[in-house]
């Protein structure tokens, strides 16, 4: 039986290889997630689907290895392991080309899902996990019991499906945007963009959503709770490469969010821990809560 646990986590969907030039890194934006919520404390569970196959065992034992449950990682007999040819352009910035018809695209719902969700703080899940018919349909199943639903937007051209966008959108209680996807959303929704306020005024009021947060690299990122916004500065590193900012960024604010913290406190963590996985090479690297706590006391950021 799955008990009920303090700040418990899910984080739903794929789970992958990134295959840089330089050697291939487990990813997978909602991995990147539970990884850094698992670094930050957080009882984590990742809830995926990876092929029975060398890539497949590999990815598990590497997850395993880092002290984080696969109990619900699924393995299909069928569809192979998720990969992702990834490398960088001239900015800096990774660019991806994502193989079709893999494992994660078949996530099955099972009976014991309905427990360890409704037992969570929050269910995390971003918009590719949505690109096949299988896996949309266990999302939406699932998120008819979570208590706090948290939509990380990622769009990734061509797997975007805007009238599914919209019905997560309605369906979400917080949602992590950056600013093109902002642009996108309104312009799918046949709207200008004016400025920052008024456009996430304009989302609020059309999906029903309390609270939104709009990250901009280098700009900081800003928290709107209600009719009430909240400006954080970024915290100025030295980049070592941007893979999985947004999804640090993310975990990060969670790890205070779902323990009821303050704006500050709960933007502080989640701009600190960002601005500390850009400083080091891929998403998920190795690194303690205590050097990531030295990062933060160092590079503290006031809210402006």
């Amino acid at each position: 039986m799955i008990k009920n646990k303090l700040n418990q986590v899910v984080c739903f969907g794929e789970v992958l290889w990134d295959i840089f030039p330089t050697g291939s890194r487990a990813g997978g934006a909602p991995f990147n997630v539970a990884y850094n919520l698992f670094k930050m404390g957080i009882d984590t569970k990742m809830l995926s689907r990876i092929g029975n196959d060398e890539l497949g065992h590999c990815l598990l034992n590497q997850i395993q290895n880092w002290g984080i449950t696969t109990d619900f990682i699924q393995v299909d007999q069928e569809k192979a392991t998720g990969t992702v040819l990834a490398d960088f352009d001239e900015h800096g910035e990774a660019v991806y080309e994502i193989v079709q018809e893999v494992a994660w695209d078949y996530i099955q719902p099972l009976p014991e899902h309905r427990e360890l969700i409704q037992n969570s703080e929050a269910f995390v899940f971003g918009s590719l996990i949505t690109r096949n018919k299988t896996s949309q349909t266990t999302l939406l199943e699932l998120l008819e019991y979570s208590q706090f639903r948290v939509f990380d937007v990622n769009f990734r051209p061509p797997f975007i499906d805007f009238e599914f966008i919209k019905k997560l959108l309605h369906k979400a209680d917080l949602v992590k945007m950056n600013k093109a996807e902002l642009r996108t959303i309104l312009e799918y929704l046949g709207e200008d963009y004016i400025d920052e306020d008024t456009s996430i005024r304009h989302l609020q009021a059309y999906f029903n959503l309390n609270e939104i947060v709009l990250t901009k690299g280098s700009k900081g990122a800003r928290y709107f709770i209600g009719g009430t916004a909240y400006n954080f500065p970024a915290v100025h590193i030295e980049i070592a490469d941007t893979v999985g900012s947004g999804d640090s960024f993310l975990a990060g604010f969670l790890s205070k969010r779902i323990q009821g913290r303050s704006p500050e406190e709960i933007m502080k963590q989640a701009t600190s821990l960002g601005a500390f996985i850009t400083s080091k090479a891929g998403a998920c690297p190795d690194y303690t809560y205590e050097e990531f706590k030295a990062f933060r006391e160092k590079n503290s950021c006031k809210t402006s």
